[in-house]
């Protein structure tokens, strides 16, 4: 990693556990200071912010709902206020209502899209402006294998997915030539929360196994250290698919 991330501040959504948890822990140790960002699990956000402490880092806990514009502005004035302007977003916050088709509701479609869409199209506008005045900035959402696949949670899932990478190539080619990138992450079956007590999902994995939230991390890492790469999505899949 080069020093291009000492001193820069990030915002992690739905930092607070699992994948968000482990970019937070990569963004600190590469020496950015860490917003994380989460709407319940404020112990276990407060928990990790103390780890980084310890470790020498810089870390405070924004609790909010990112599915709600006003939140969302709020959130950014109090990570603006105590760390700085963000210079780094993660997109992380989402959720996982696992439905088949007889019994999808609306409710279950509307509030899929909004907690894991429209949160990363309120979090990008938010933090736009300030990137933009500085001519630096990195945006990486958190996809899913879902987005160009069957996946198992259901159809609204994969169109909440597939509608963050349209949107992660459309801010990229608008912001490209002011110093933005915007790329995408897209994991499948990795081992979190969502993936617990479901074992006999591994037998679809080549690789033989799960994936980690702290592979995960390193590919964000990855994007977020590389001026060049925008408008991309990095699968990592074990093997499942090929892009």
């Amino acid at each position: 990693m080069s020093d291009s991330l000492k001193g820069r501040t990030a915002l992690v959504t739905g930092g607070s556990r699992g994948i968000g948890a482990a970019v937070c822990l990569a963004l600190a140790e590469a020496g950015s200071a860490v917003a994380i960002n989460c709407r319940e699990q404020i112990g276990q956000a407060e928990q990790l912010a103390g780890e980084i402490g310890k470790q020498g880092g810089r870390a405070i806990v924004v609790a909010a709902d990112v599915s709600q514009r006003d939140a969302v502005a709020g959130m950014v004035e109090r990570v603006t206020g105590g760390l700085g302007p963000i210079d780094i977003l993660v997109n992380n916050a989402g959720i996982a209502i696992t439905r088949g088709v007889d019994d999808l509701t609306e409710d279950d479609f509307d509030r899929t899209i909004l907690v894991n869409l429209k949160s990363a199209f309120l979090c990008t506008q938010a933090v736009l402006p300030s990137m933009r005045a500085r001519k630096w900035g990195r945006i990486v959402n958190i996809s899913s294998g879902a987005a160009r696949g069957a996946g198992s949670i259901g159809p609204h899932y994969n169109a909440s997915k597939a509608g963050m990478e349209g949107l992660t190539r459309g801010y990229a080619a608008r912001v490209v030539k002011e110093g933005i990138t915007v790329n995408a992450v897209a994991p499948s079956l990795i081992e979190t929360d969502m993936m617990r007590g479901q074992p006999q999902l591994v037998s679809r994995i080549p690789l033989g196994r799960f994936g980690t939230a702290e592979e995960v991390a390193k590919a964000v890492m990855l994007l977020v250290d590389n001026a060049y790469m925008t408008g991309q999505t990095i699968a990592l899949s074990g093997g499942m698919a090929f892009n």
